[in-house]
């Protein structure tokens, strides 16, 4: 029976945490299909899912731009970040990847905290967006280095996360223990006519036995963890 050998080869692939884009996957991938198919037609489409590289791909799968900003860090440093504003029709929509300002690349190990780590550079990354002229914008939440529920975010749009005694409370997701009152009165007015769309796995909730905190909360950690949530919601098992 003779070897059927493909004349089209379809590259898709994700990219790989920490190491490589999709983008950089998928020409690796391709230049191994080169070697070993030197006459197949290779057609490369990176597949996204809100992690790393969401904005680069989008933007130039629409033709659009990546437009970059010095923001706060996962672990308050600032650094330098970026976000997308697609091309074509949706000219008005921004895509801002959390990974871009909160990603787990950009914790070193030593400081894998997940209950300090904060999004507080998304939401300036959000503010810069609009800044753009965004009407629309789409928060990808894939590979993360934090753990804080979006305080961070919501803190850095202009709301106040607040204690018993009135104060504002730190960066970090462990702060939220002390968490009284949430103050929105100063976010900024432009949000209420934004449309926000978030992409994420709807499957994956917050709390629970396959919770996310409980699942890839040790993963933002230098070393496994295990710690006991202190809210009355969340003491059903051992770890969060």
């Amino acid at each position: 029976m003779p070897i059927l050998v493909p004349h089209r080869v379809l590259v898709a692939p994700s990219g790989f945490k920490e190491s490589l884009s999709s983008t950089e996957v998928a020409e690796a991938v391709a230049a191994g299909v080169r070697r070993v198919l030197p006459g197949a037609v290779i057609d490369s489409l990176p597949v996204v899912d809100g992690g790393e590289g969401t904005a680069a791909d989008l933007a130039a799968a629409t033709g659009g731009r990546i437009v970059t900003r010095m923001v706060t860090g996962p672990v308050g440093e600032p650094v330098t970040a970026h976000f997308a504003m697609l091309g074509g029709a949706r000219s008005d929509t921004a895509v801002v990847e959390m990974a871009a300002a909160a990603g787990l690349r950009l914790v070193p190990h030593e400081h894998r905290d997940p209950t300090r780590t904060t999004t507080f550079g998304v939401g300036e990354l959000l503010v810069a967006a609009l800044d753009e002229g965004a009407q629309r914008v789409i928060i990808g939440c894939g590979d993360s280095g934090t753990s804080d529920g979006g305080a961070g975010l919501v803190q850095a749009i202009g709301g106040r996360l607040l204690d018993h005694e009135g104060r504002d409370l730190p960066l970090g997701g462990a702060a939220l223990s002390e968490l009284a009152r949430v103050e929105l009165s100063a976010v900024d007015p432009r949000l209420a006519a934004t449309r926000i769309d978030v992409a994420c796995n709807i499957h994956n909730v917050l709390t629970g036995p396959r919770g996310v905190a409980r699942v890839f909360g040790p993963q933002r950690a230098p070393l496994p963890i295990r710690w006991r949530c202190s809210h009355p919601r969340w003491s059903a098992g051992p770890t969060c």
